[in-house]
């Protein structure tokens, strides 16, 4: 919104110096920052005080999990992802520039899944059960919403100057010249990234400050991709593809740091609310859009390897048990089988935040890596 005022008046002819800081896009990516965290943490208390009556008993906790888990954590407020949601609308949207086809494509999906993910945690709260919206109904949404969003970037996204039209392409990391063109399998392989990721995040969710700061580093992550291949001359020297306007995503990336900043302050153990599915399944899709949207899918599941890892720790688990009966992991996701081994809740978090870092190092050493 600022920086369309920015571009009015200076086709206006009516110049203001201070104005000029936003035609930087490290400034309104550090205002986004800055303006989500001050909405989250502004929402706090009586946000949580107000949740707290209206859900009553709060969220619904397993209880096939660990006894602990159970007794410490029963009666927390969910639905926290708002608190992360208005951050990120409210940073975005004051910030980022607006005119901008991969800002909205990455809005509509985290708004999509953010209210699929609210009407998960409504039913899960109203009927004080653990099963919420179906399986099949929330993967058949995401897929539909995942979906339209990579036709539309196919449909509307400027081609690239240095790479021709390559917007059906799967480029790869590490190799700078090699790229598949799936050509309209590419809204499949599109929508599951995006519904993936979103349904990894949710899995990942189940330890106080276990999920919020993974995605704040793989955002982090993703806000240097987006502005170095959004940038022609950076993209050229670092011999990655060249993706118009994939610059502005990094003011989303800085919203959601911001934003998660923000919620984690009431998050931390021991958490005052969770975030729920209303704050997961958003801010994975958000994750996985922004990949599509930079054509970084691949290194997507690098930077989110920890989120790759309890996918399949719950994928292997079910899959072998299954077939043998047995059981591979104490309990899945995988967080819960070191928790079953006696670790502490702070020690898998911290120790799963490390990984996280590590991981999205990694995925950011392949733009350098040629």
């Amino acid at each position: 919104m600022l920086y369309l005022l920015y571009d009015y008046l200076e086709h206006a002819h009516q110049h203001i110096p201070l104005l000029n800081l936003l035609h930087y896009l490290t400034f309104r990516a550090a205002m986004a920052l800055f303006t989500g965290q001050l909405v989250a943490i502004s929402m706090g208390s009586r946000f949580i005080n107000w949740m707290k009556v209206k859900q009553g008993k709060g969220q619904p906790i397993r209880t096939d999990g660990i006894e602990r888990h159970v007794l410490e954590k029963k009666g927390t407020p969910t639905m926290g992802g708002f608190m992360i949601l208005a951050g990120l609308a409210v940073g975005t949207l004051l910030w980022a520039d607006l005119t901008n086809i991969n800002v909205w494509v990455v809005l509509m999906v985290t708004t999509g899944y953010g209210i699929l993910g609210f009407m998960d945690d409504y039913a899960k709260v109203t009927k004080q059960t653990t099963a919420g919206v179906s399986s099949r109904m929330k993967l058949l949404v995401q897929f539909l919403i995942a979906g339209l969003a990579t036709l539309i970037l196919i449909r509307l996204s400027p081609a690239s100057s240095t790479m021709g039209n390559f917007s059906t392409s799967l480029s790869f990391p590490v190799f700078k010249s090699l790229m598949i063109d799936l050509g309209w399998f590419y809204v499949a392989f599109g929508a599951f990234v995006i519904a993936g990721f979103s349904n990894a995040v949710n899995l990942t969710d189940g330890l106080d400050g276990l999920a919020i700061v993974p995605v704040m580093i793989a955002s982090t992550a993703f806000g240097v991709i987006a502005y170095l291949v959004g940038n022609f001359v950076f993209a050229q020297y670092l011999q990655i593809h060249f993706v118009p306007g994939a610059g502005e995503l990094a003011v989303v990336c800085g919203s959601v740091i911001g934003a998660g900043m923000g919620f984690l302050w009431y998050n931390a153990p021991p958490a005052r609310i969770f975030m729920g599915d209303t704050g997961s399944l958003a801010l994975g899709g958000l994750l996985g859009a922004i990949a599509v949207c930079t054509k970084h899918e691949i290194v997507l599941g690098i930077v989110g390897g920890l989120f790759v890892a309890e996918t399949l720790s719950v994928a292997i688990q079910v899959l072998y048990f299954r077939r043998t009966g047995k059981r591979v992991f104490l309990m899945a996701p995988i967080h819960h089988h070191y928790e079953k081994l006696g670790w502490s809740e702070s020690t898998i978090v911290i120790r799963f935040w490390i990984v996280a870092v590590v991981l999205a190092l990694l995925g950011m050493a392949t733009l350098k890596l040629r």
